[in-house]
C-alpha cells in the first residue's frame, strides 16, 4: 500500500483497519505515515473530536484534510555566507533613554576557504547581528532581500581554539566558494498553514479596529486562491505536493453527514490518504436507522481497501513483550516472560504489557535486580484483568450502586 501511494496509484481511495481492540490498528497507521517519508504530514484525530460547538463538523474535517497535505517549497535566494573574521558594531545612545546604547551600523568581514569580503551594515542588520549573538569565528548567512541573519554555528577552527569539552553551540565547516552565492532553500508547509496565512492577509483594517473577532473558519474563496497558487508553483517547478495521512480513530462515531462529506473530499484533486480504524461489528450508522458493517455506509465501504487485524498469537505476544521490556529497561527472567506470554494469550496483550511496570517496582522493593515469575504473579493479584473484574462485579452486585 505504501508503494502504491509513492507511485501515485492511490488517489481517491481510503483504508479501513478493522479488528478487535489491541490488535495494532493505530500502530499500523503510524508506521504507514513514517514509511511515506520524513516530511509527510500525519494528522491523527478521534471521531469524537469533530463534535465541537465552536466549529462546524465539515470545517473541522476540511482543516484536518488540509493539514495532511504538505507543500515542499524550493526557493533560490542570493545570500552572503561565510565565517566572521572581523565584526565592528557602532553604538549610540538611545533617543529616548540616553543611558542605553543601541546599534546604529557596523562592518563585518566574512571569509570562505576561497575568498574574503568586507560588508557595511545599516542599523537593521547590526541589530540582527546583536540579537543573534554573532561573534568572531561564527559561520553565518545574510539574506539582504529578506533582511535576515542566520547563525549556523561555530567554525571548526574557532571551536578547537576555545577547547570546550561540552558546548551547546553546533560546530560547522567553513563554506567554500564565493561569499555572495545563489543557494536553494527547501522548507515544508501544509495547505492549512497557507490557508491561515492567506486568511490573515485578507483581514480588513475596519474589522481589526472595530470589532471583530478573527473567524475560526476559512472561506472557500481563500482555499481556492491557495490551491491556484500552489498549482502555479508546481508547474513552475518551485514546489511539490506531499499527500499525507489523516488517521480517524473510532470512525463508527461519525454520522452520515460526515461520511457523505468525506466521500466527496476523497474525490478532490488535492486529497490526502484517509485511514479509518474501528473495532465495531455490524451496528447502526449514526444519524440513521439502518445498520451497516462497522457503522459505515456501504457506498463509502466500497471505496475502501479493508485491512483486517487479528488478535496476537502467543509467540507474537512473547516477541512484543521482549521489545517492550528492552524499551522500559526491565530485566525479565525467561520464566517470567513465558508466564506473561501465556497470560497474554488468555487475557489481552495490553493487560500483560501494563503488568511489566508494577512487577518491576515490586522487584526493586524486594531488592531483586531481575523480575521473576513470582513478581509478575504478585502484580497480577493486585491488578485484575477485565474478566476477573466482571466476576468481582457479579460477586458484589447486590452492594453496588445502580
Amino acid at each position: 500500500m505504501v508503494q502504491m501511494v509513492k507511485k501515485g496509484k492511490f488517489a481517491g481511495r481510503a483504508i479501513l483497519l478493522a479488528g478487535p481492540p489491541g490488535t495494532g490498528k493505530t500502530a499500523l497507521a503510524l508506521a504507514i505515515a513514517k514509511e511515506l517519508g520524513k516530511d509527510v504530514p500525519f494528522v491523527p484525530i478521534s471521531a469524537s473530536e469533530i463534535y465541537s460547538t465552536e466549529m462546524k463538523k465539515t470545517e473541522f474535517l476540511m482543516q484536518a484534510l488540509r493539514k495532511a497535505i504538505g507543500v515542499r517549497i524550493h526557493e533560490l535566494r542570493r545570500i552572503y555566507e561565510g565565517k566572521v573574521e572581523e565584526l565592528s558594531i557602532q553604538q549610540e545612545p538611545h533617543p529616548y533613554n540616553p543611558f542605553v546604547k543601541v546599534p546604529v551600523g557596523g562592518t563585518v568581514r566574512l571569509s570562505t576557504k576561497d575568498s574574503s569580503q568586507r560588508l557595511k551594515m545599516d542599523q537593521a542588520f547590526a541589530t540582527a547581528m546583536v540579537r543573534q549573538g554573532v561573534e568572531v569565528g561564527d559561520v553565518i548567512q545574510i539574506d539582504p532581500e529578506a533582511g535576515r541573519v542566520v547563525k549556523l554555528g561555530k567554525s571548526k577552527e574557532a571551536a578547537q581554539k576555545e577547547g570546550y569539552d561540552l558546548s551547546a553551540v553546533q560546530v560547522v565547516e567553513v563554506p567554500t566558494g564565493p561569499i555572495l552565492k545563489n543557494k536553494e532553500f527547501v522548507y515544508t508547509v501544509t495547505l492549512h498553514d497557507l490557508d491561515v496565512s492567506q486568511a490573515r492577509a485578507g483581514v480588513s483594517v475596519v474589522s481589526l479596529l472595530f470589532g471583530g473577532e478573527e473567524s475560526k473558519e476559512i472561506s472557500n474563496e481563500v482555499r481556492r486562491t491557495v490551491d491556484e497558487a500552489v498549482k502555479e508553483w508546481v508547474e513552475q517547478g518551485r514546489a511539490e505536493i506531499l499527500p499525507g495521512v489523516v488517521f480517524i480513530d473510532e470512525c463508527s462515531m461519525l454520522d452520515v453527514e460526515t461520511f457523505s462529506f468525506l466521500t466527496k473530499a476523497m474525490e478532490q484533486e488535492l486529497s490526502p490518504i484517509i485511514i479509518f480504524a474501528t473495532n465495531r461489528g455490524v451496528t447502526v450508522v449514526r444519524g440513521t436507522d439502518f445498520q451497516s458493517p462497522h457503522g459505515i455506509p456501504l457506498d463509502l465501504l466500497d471505496r475502501m481497501l479493508i485491512i483486517p487485524t487479528y488478535p496476537y498469537k502467543r509467540d507474537e505476544i512473547l516477541e512484543i513483550l521482549k521489545i517492550r521490556a528492552r524499551a522500559e529497561k526491565v530485566n525479565l527472567t525467561e520464566e517470567a516472560l513465558n508466564y506473561l506470554a501465556d497470560l497474554g494469550a488468555q487475557t489481552s496483550l495490553r493487560y500483560v504489557v501494563q503488568l511489566i511496570a508494577p512487577a518491576s517496582e515490586l522487584a526493586s522493593q524486594q531488592g531483586s535486580k531481575q523480575v521473576t515469575k513470582e513478581h509478575v504473579e504478585q502484580a497480577r493479584q493486585l491488578f485484575v484483568d477485565v474478566s476477573r473484574s466482571v466476576r468481582h462485579l457479579r460477586e458484589f452486585e447486590a452492594r453496588m450502586l445502580k
